[in-house]
C-alpha cells in the first residue's frame, strides 16, 4: 500500500531569480540565474542530475513543447528533460515531477526548474485572446478579475459579511503582503502601501481595486532533489524534506452538479486534506509555521485560508484584521511578499513560494526571518473558481 513521499526526498539545493520587468534578460539568462544559485547552494557538479523537469506555461516563449530549452540553457549531460504545464500550478508540477522520480528510486538527484518572460507581451495580466502579443491560449470574454469577483461576491453571501469589512480584510491583505516584500530584493514590487491607498486605488471589477491585483512578472526558480542518504553523504546537514504534495484537478463537478455555492476552491480542499494525511499534520492552525498562498487576487488568499483549515469557515476576516497571518502573526502568509508583489510568471510561481519556505526552514531568510519554524505549506493555484487546478506542497526539518 502507497505511504506517500514523507522524509524521503530533501531538498539538496535552490535558486530564484529577481522577478520584475527583466528587459536586460532573456528566459535563458533568468533560467541560469536560478539554476547557478541551486547548483552552488547544492555544491554538485552539473554532470550530478540525472533528470529535469522543466515548468512553463507558455510554450511560444520557449521554442516549443519540449524540454530541450532547459537543457539547451543549462547544457545538461543528455540526461531525460520533461516539459510540464498545469496552469498557473505549472511550477508546484515541475517539482512534484522531480521529487517523485527521487522517490521512487528512479534516480539519485533530479532538478525542477520553472520560468516565465511575460512583461515582453506588453500586457499587465496573464496572455489572453487578444491581448498581448500571446494569441489563443485561454477563453475569450471571460477575465480573471471578473471570476474572482464572482468568488468574493458569493463568499459574501454565504457568511453575511458587510461589503466595508470584506473590503478591510482585503486591503489589509495587500498591506501586509507589500510591507513584507519591502526588504525582499528579489520581489518585483517593493513599495509599502497603505489601506487607503488600498481601498482608494481605481475598480478593476468590484470588490477587486487595483492593490487587489497581482500582474504578471519575469522570473525563475528552481530546486535540485535528492534522497536524505545521498545528501548526508555530500555533507549536508539540516535537512529540509519534503513532507507531502497533493494535487486536485476540477472534474466539472463545481458547475454541474448545483452542490458548490461559488465561495470557495473545492479542489484546494480536498487537496488539503489529503497533504495533511499525508504529512501527519492533524492540527494545521497550531502545527504550520508559515504559508505562501496563490494570491493572484486579496480574495484569493482570504478565502484559501479557510479552505486549508488555517481559519474556521467564516472566520478568516476576523484573523486577517487580527494581525494573526501578519509577519509578527502566529502564521505568517506571504513572509517574502506573495505573487501581490513578486507578480506572476506563471512556471516559476510554484517554485519561487517553495524557495522561501527553504530558506525560513534553513535560517537564512535575512530581515524576514522567523524562529524555528518546523514545516512550511504552499499552495499554487491554476485556472478559475470553478474550474482549476490545486497544488499543494508542504516541506519541513526532516524527521519532524
Amino acid at each position: 500500500m502507497a505511504t506517500g513521499i514523507r522524509d524521503k526526498v530533501v531538498v539538496l539545493g535552490m535558486g530564484c531569480s529577481k522577478f520584475g520587468e527583466r528587459w536586460d534578460a532573456n528566459a535563458s539568462d533568468l533560467m541560469v540565474e536560478a539554476f547557478e544559485e541551486a547548483l552552488k547552494d547544492a555544491n554538485i557538479e552539473r554532470k550530478q542530475i540525472e533528470a529535469a523537469w522543466f515548468g512553463t506555461g507558455i510554450e511560444e516563449q520557449h521554442v516549443g513543447k519540449s524540454g530541450v530549452p532547459l537543457a539547451m540553457t543549462l547544457r545538461l549531460p543528455y540526461i531525460p528533460v520533461s516539459r510540464v504545464e498545469n496552469y498557473c500550478a505549472t511550477g508546484t508540477e515541475a517539482f512534484r515531477g522531480a521529487v517523485y522520480a527521487v522517490a521512487s528510486g528512479a534516480c539519485d538527484i533530479a532538478l525542477a526548474l520553472g520560468v516565465e518572460k511575460l512583461k515582453d507581451t506588453g500586457y499587465g495580466g496573464l496572455p489572453q485572446r487578444t491581448r498581448g502579443s500571446l494569441n489563443d491560449l485561454f477563453w475569450p470574454n471571460f477575465s480573471a478579475p471578473g471570476s474572482f469577483a464572482q468568488l468574493a461576491a458569493a463568499y459574501r453571501a454565504k457568511h453575511g459579511v458587510d461589503k466595508k469589512d470584506l473590503k478591510r480584510a482585503m486591503a489589509h491583505i495587500s498591506v501586509k503582503s507589500h510591507a513584507n516584500a519591502a526588504t525582499n530584493t528579489k520581489a518585483h514590487l517593493r513599495n509599502q502601501i497603505t489601506e487607503d491607498d488600498v481601498l482608494n486605488a481605481p475598480m478593476i471589477a468590484e470588490p477587486l481595486g487595483l492593490y487587489d491585483c497581482c500582474g504578471v512578472s519575469d522570473g525563475s526558480a528552481c530546486a535540485i532533489l535528492t534522497t536524505p542518504d545521498v545528501a548526508r553523504g555530500l555533507g549536508k546537514k539540516d535537512l529540509v524534506a519534503v513532507k507531502a504534495l497533493q494535487l486536485a484537478v476540477s472534474n466539472g463537478q463545481e458547475v454541474q452538479f448545483g452542490d458548490w455555492d461559488g465561495s470557495y476552491f473545492a479542489t484546494t480542499r480536498i487537496a488539503a486534506a489529503r497533504a495533511y494525511n499525508e504529512a501527519g499534520i492533524s492540527k494545521p492552525r497550531e502545527q504550520i509555521s508559515l504559508v505562501e498562498v496563490h494570491d493572484c487576487f486579496s480574495v484569493t488568499e482570504l478565502v484559501t485560508m479557510e479552505d486549508l483549515q488555517l481559519s474556521p469557515e467564516g472566520g478568516a476576516i476576523r484573523d486577517v484584521l487580527d494581525g494573526f497571518y501578519d509577519a509578527s502573526g502566529k502564521l505568517p502568509c506571504q513572509i517574502d511578499g506573495g505573487l501581490k508583489c513578486f507578480g506572476h510568471p506563471i512556471g516559476a510561481s510554484g517554485l519561487r513560494m517553495i524557495y522561501e519556505m527553504y530558506l525560513q526552514l534553513q535560517g537564512r531568510a535575512d530581515e524576514r526571518q522567523r524562529g524555528g519554524p518546523v514545516f512550511g505549506m504552499t499552495h499554487n493555484l491554476g485556472g478559475f473558481p470553478s474550474q482549476n487546478v490545486s497544488s499543494i506542497a508542504i516541506v519541513g526539518q526532516y524527521g519532524a
